[in-house]
């Protein structure tokens, strides 16, 4: 309780005592500074509503995605706003933390590498750059284990495009053979039509060195490119995609019940990734509607 609600709540009680004099007295403030405040009221009564009223679309936003913080629940709640109806990211902020709404933040982290020492080695042609000036340009992938119930593990393999952050391609499977990688490459050229030109950047892994996969890769017109045997930093945009699709989808659990379960949901968040969830890189618009909006503003041909 602060002073001046002190005051206004004693008052009438102690009116025969000095009444607001003698209460300003007490509590050290100044009768003017309790009289500005009081009149004040209306105004602060108004902003406690209106803050009540943006905790309830909050909870509505947050409730479809208990993982977003402030900034992409702002967004989601500007997005198509009228102009007067649009909240600023601060005031978003003060909100969820008056009201404990919080994005999930998971606490444990887990790297897997299987490095292929004797395997073919290409040179990184990105330097750990991971931007690009248009799509279909530059890709990054990985993969990283989903583990389930009974102790084994599916495995999920990416082709991110660097440019919209874009999922272009994935496969799951029930193993890391080369295959895995392939599908999940071919699936990214079929999305985009061809990859003819294109880098694809990866570490060391023993199917990423293989001789089928080196040969998928010419066959796509792909230029292959790798970073520093055990070096994490320099495939992080890989590795960051596979570290938040893990601690969005499984959050406080270890792993998931069952491999249709585990296959379902990475479905779900990966489709939603690409066409609903907020990516920062792209101004917290997904990257499909990033790519559709930029591309609109291009130039035409006469």
């Amino acid at each position: 309780m602060s002073r001046f609600q002190f005051v206004a709540d004693n008052s009438a009680t102690f009116a025969d005592r000095g009444g607001v004099k003698r209460l300003c007295e007490l509590v050290e403030v100044e009768r003017s500074s309790y009289y500005a405040w009081l009149k004040a009221a209306p105004t602060r009564e108004g902003r406690a509503r209106a803050d009540a009223e943006l905790a309830e679309r909050i909870r509505a936003v947050h409730a479809e995605d208990n993982t977003q913080g402030a900034p992409r629940i702002t967004a989601e709640l500007n997005d198509n706003a009228p102009a007067g109806a649009r909240v600023n990211h601060k005031r978003v902020a003060r909100v969820m933390r008056l009201e404990g709404i919080r994005g999930y933040v998971k606490k444990r982290r887990v790297r897997t590498t299987i490095p292929e020492p004797s395997g073919q080695k290409y040179p990184d042609l990105l330097n750990r750059d991971f931007t690009a000036p248009a799509p279909n340009r530059r890709y990054v992938g990985d993969i990283t284990y989903l583990p389930l119930a009974d102790g084994t593990n599916l495995y999920l393999t990416t082709v991110i495009d660097c440019y919209s952050r874009r999922l272009a391609g994935w496969a799951i499977a029930d193993h890391m053979r080369t295959e895995l990688v392939e599908d999940a490459l071919n699936a990214a050229a079929a999305t985009r039509g061809s990859l003819k030109g294109a880098i694809f950047h990866s570490d060391h892994g023993s199917v990423y060195c293989s001789k089928a996969y080196a040969k998928l890769c010419k066959k796509l017109g792909i230029a292959q490119s790798m970073g520093a045997v055990g070096s994490s930093a320099d495939n992080a945009l890989a590795e960051s995609f596979n570290a938040t699709m893990k601690r969005e989808v499984l959050q406080d659990a270890a792993c998931w019940s069952d491999d249709l379960t585990c296959r379902r949901q990475v479905f779900r968040w990966l489709v939603r990734y690409n066409t609903r969830r907020r990516h920062t890189w792209c101004g917290y618009l997904s990257p499909s509607t990033y790519e559709a909006r930029r591309a609109a503003t291009l130039p035409t041909a006469a």
